[in-house]
């Protein structure tokens, strides 16, 4: 007796869909108790999954899983189509399941995996499913340019507006929060952090109904142009219709950009004095900020809520201040409880660490490491010159490349001007796509110059090798290892609340273990160790303070 598994998927989940849902189930169960030597093993059925991936079917991977625990001897499908219509997949997973001696067969396709030819069909027919794929991928893809072109809006409903039917209105309560951060941030020139602060102190809710405001979110909100009335759509795109990951548009796809497209929550005025003022503050932070500043700078970890600690200045009795690193989550939500939707905040990890601190933990740790510094330098000075050459290859493929591009956009525009004039599009459609054309042709001209100004300035190689070594021995060997050096090599520095602080280097599997006496003394506690060694004491302390 043969145990038969039934698979049936639908594409969608509409409601006459779903009726085809339940019928497909009804019929592979009558028709596999209606033959005499098989046994039903069980229906597997997935509703309103892609057949182009298998990763997100949960029944489909549930039934290979039974087929490999021997459970399962031959499946029964209705087509290739409903099967997957990936190629690569169906012969993958068919050749997987004959290996096993688990046959697979299309009934609508009269096709057998168990036959002589059955790979070769099924090979043919899962082509043509996937190309078909690939056509109705491409016909969505238009259909939905077009849409977003009429001024459609694709994507859920964000603070202040509520998207119902593609379209845009003012959702008042939410508008005014809307306001009040653009307010705060301009007007009272206060911080993104402190904005996040203050309306979680206040109880507002987000958009996702709860208090859990952060600096990411305010600053994602000021940057928004649809606050001003404008809308950009396609700022992810898919590039391949048989995973449907999505990713974000850096040009590789034209934007679809509308003016004055809905009401405004901001006005445009106060808009754009945000970006400004938002351009401003980072360049503020880029020339002083925490990145060029503190080597530590986002590699301090909270081992209780895992977020990174941020780097604060305090005053001494004597006038006098030091740095100091502080949890994020502490520093801005307070010890650990809950808001007052039930959602959890805060943290309690108790512990700070000072920077002059941590970087004599991380000098230690780096010191305590045994280098063959001689190899070090040989090789790290040949990887290094090949970079060098290498990026005078790749910048010459880059170039060849983008001056292509620029001829077919070139081709494109002329195009464009030739269906204008034949009357084929309309004054607007004409005026939309030339603007977008000539945005593509600027963007590539500049990259283009961009490089060949990079090749002007570039030096032979050959006379850069001396200074190269050079430069390595002295980083190497300590000399002219500075902060920035030591920070680069830390990997993550994690504080416990118990005062641990455990650092792990770039590259290597031994972490060092230091205990905290306090706010500002700490002492070795536990040497270099792997996971599965012993911890070896240090007697003597790390430093006086």
């Amino acid at each position: 007796m043969l145990q038969v598994a039934a698979y049936c998927r639908v594409s969608t989940d509409k409601e006459d869909q779903a009726n085809s849902f339940e019928a497909q189930q009804r019929y592979f169960h009558d028709y596999i108790e209606r033959q005499p030597d098989w046994v039903l093993q069980g229906i597997y059925a997935d509703e309103g999954i892609s057949g182009t991936s298998t990763h997100k079917r949960v029944e489909f991977n549930k039934m290979l899983y039974a087929a490999e625990m021997g459970q399962i001897d031959l499946i029964v499908t209705k087509e290739v189509s409903r099967f997957t219509r990936n190629t690569v997949d169906a012969l993958q997973i068919t050749r997987d399941l004959q290996r096993r001696g688990v046959g697979v067969l299309f009934l609508t396709d009269s096709l057998d995996t168990r036959t002589s030819d059955g790979e070769l069909r099924l090979t043919i027919m899962s082509s043509m499913a996937q190309d078909e794929s690939r056509k109705t991928s491409i016909r969505s893809k238009w259909g939905q340019t077009r849409s977003m072109e009429r001024g459609v809006v694709f994507g859920g409903s964000l603070l202040g507006y509520d998207v119902v039917g593609g379209k845009m209105t003012v959702n008042p309560e939410g508008a005014e929060i809307v306001r009040l951060i653009f307010h705060k941030y301009l007007q009272e020139r206060k911080g993104c952090s402190t904005i996040a602060r203050e309306l979680r102190e206040a109880g507002i809710l987000s958009s996702k109904g709860n208090c859990l405001w952060s600096s990411a979110t305010v600053t994602k909100i000021l940057k928004n142009e649809k606050y001003c009335g404008d809308l950009i759509q396609k700022k992810t795109y898919t590039p391949d219709f048989l995973t449907h990951e999505k990713k974000y548009n850096h040009g590789q796809e034209p934007l679809i950009e509308l003016k004055d497209h809905h009401e405004a929550i901001i006005d445009r005025e106060t808009w754009q004095a945000v970006q400004l003022e938002l351009s401003r503050r980072n360049t503020a932070k880029g020339s002083g900020g925490h990145g060029n500043r503190y080597p530590l700078s986002g590699k301090i970890r909270c081992g209780e809520c895992g977020k990174s600690f941020v780097s604060r200045t305090k005053k001494r009795k004597d006038g006098s201040g030091y740095k100091r690193w502080c949890c994020f989550t502490a520093t801005n939500e307070g010890l650990r409880r809950t808001d007052g939707a039930g959602n959890p905040m805060g943290c309690s990890v108790g512990r700070q660490i000072r920077d002059d601190v941590a970087m004599d933990i991380l000098r230690r740790s780096v010191n305590a490491v045994t280098l063959d510094k001689k190899a070090i330098i040989a090789n790290l000075t040949r990887i290094v010159e090949s970079v060098l050459v290498s990026s005078e290859d790749s910048g010459e493929q880059e170039l060849r490349r983008l001056e292509l591009e620029f001829e077919k956009l070139q081709a494109r525009n002329d195009t464009i001007h030739d269906r204008f004039f034949d009357e084929s599009i309309t004054k607007t459609d004409y005026q939309r796509a030339k603007a977008r054309c000539e945005s593509e042709m600027n963007r590539v001209q500049e990259r283009i110059v961009a490089i060949q100004q990079r090749q002007a300035l570039n030096t032979d190689t050959r006379t850069l090798k001396p200074d190269i070594r050079a430069a390595i021995t002295g980083i190497v060997s300590g000399r002219t290892a500075d902060d920035a050096f030591y920070g680069h090599l830390l990997q993550q520095m994690t504080v416990y609340q118990d005062g641990r602080v455990e650092v792990a280097l770039n590259l290597l599997p031994a972490k060092w273990t230091y205990v905290l006496d306090g706010l500002e003394k700490y002492r070795a506690k536990i040497g270099a160790h792997s996971a599965s060694s012993v911890p070896i004491s240090v007697n003597r302390p790390l430093s006086s303070r």
